[in-house]
């Protein structure tokens, strides 16, 4: 388990804070109750940005048979829909909502060539809202396997996930089960798969980023 990059800046200004509260209740020799709950209230901080921000270290094996999950979370959709904005035909949709406790790590579900990517600024409607995935901000990438398969999925920001943050760009090579980027403070991924694609989740489960098998193509 390590610290992930995007928290340093939070994690700076959480300690920054601590120390000064802290600084100033004994400074002005704060009474023991008010003091014991500073404590309380750093320590709580602190544990709340260190849990948030872990990142756990993987050995993942690619498999070009298999969609790995892209996100801890929950399955909260899995539907036949129309994708209006690359494939524009009718896709499986599965989607991944990622409570604030879980990692908010985002990981490639396959290997392969980024063939398309664009950033959607938008609203932050609550991530399991429907139209979350058409209307919130947003990123939309699509990695093109060797056999030709192409799987689209999308980072939503929700009411709380005000920052979306991504690695990768159109053309770049990607490995399943890298980062392919980050969101702060709970969102949801949507993966939109080809019709017939088996699905090897149900609605409700929980699903671990990089090891959870979504899907056999």
């Amino acid at each position: 388990m390590k610290f992930h990059k995007e928290g340093y800046t939070s994690l700076a200004i959480v300690v920054l804070f601590v120390f000064i509260i802290n600084a100033v209740a004994d400074y002005y020799n704060a009474p023991d109750y008010l003091t014991w709950f500073l404590y309380a209230l750093s320590a709580f901080l602190l544990i709340t940005i260190l849990q948030f921000f872990r990142s756990p270290i993987k050995r993942i094996t690619p498999d070009e048979g298999i969609v790995l999950c892209p996100a801890d979370g929950k399955v909260v959709v899995i539907e036949e829909t129309e994708e209006t904005e690359y494939f524009k035909d009718r896709r499986i949709q599965v989607s991944i909502f990622m409570s604030p406790i879980n990692v908010h790590v985002n990981r490639n579900p396959i290997s392969g060539v980024v063939s398309y990517f664009k950033y959607h600024p938008g609203k932050f409607l609550v991530a399991w809202h429907p139209k979350s995935s058409t209307d919130n901000e947003r990123t939309t990438i699509v990695v093109q396997n060797q056999s030709g398969v192409e799987v689209l999925f999308r980072q939503i920001a929700g009411a709380l996930a005000r920052r979306i943050v991504w690695y990768v760009k159109e053309n770049n090579t990607v490995t399943q089960g890298d980062e392919f980027g980050f969101i702060k403070f709970g969102s949801r991924v949507d993966l939109f798969l080809p019709l017939g694609t088996e699905i090897t989740v149900n609605i409700g489960d929980k699903v671990v980023g990089g090891k959870t098998t979504i899907a056999k193509i």
